[in-house]
């Protein structure tokens, strides 16, 4: 296994995470603007009312707050600490394999990138990478290195 500049090991596995990873810190992050704007939500009402002494006269009132309680807002304070800590797990399995990337040689790169991180088929990598590679040639390339690590 390849080491790290931390001393730790990247292996298959974490590649296929990296992308389950960017998706995550992606939708993590529009999770924590939900709350936020759910936070900030106000609402605004009106109601009758009379004054306590004679004359009785009606009169209108705008009344408004904030649509939940204060059990709430710790609910939604727990579940935003939660949100963090997801995205913090799922940015360190992403900056592993950055830090990772650069310490293997630049066609190997070239190859997890379309092949890994864009998904591509093995034919659609080939093509390119260029050089007369083959879907199968490349396949088999990155087979080897990764028995290697």
């Amino acid at each position: 296994m390849e080491k790290t500049a931390e001393g730790s090991s990247v292996d298959k596995k974490i590649l296929y995470e990296y992308i389950d990873a960017c998706a995550l810190i992606r939708e993590t992050e529009e999770d924590i603007r939900r709350l936020k704007r759910k936070k900030k939500t106000v609402v605004q009402t009106n109601v009758k009312g009379s004054n306590p002494d004679f004359p009785y006269q009606e009169q209108h009132f705008k009344v408004q707050g904030t649509a939940f309680t204060y059990q709430d807002d710790g609910n939604l304070r727990l579940e935003e600490k939660l949100l963090e800590k997801r995205k913090e797990n799922a940015e360190k399995i992403k900056r592993r394999v950055e830090e990772w990337m650069p310490t293997i040689p630049a066609r190997m790169q070239r190859i997890i990138r379309y092949k890994i991180f864009e998904e591509r088929t093995w034919e659609e990598t080939a093509v390119k990478i260029g050089r007369k590679a083959t879907g199968d040639s490349i396949r088999m390339e990155f087979e080897r290195f990764m028995k290697e690590i």
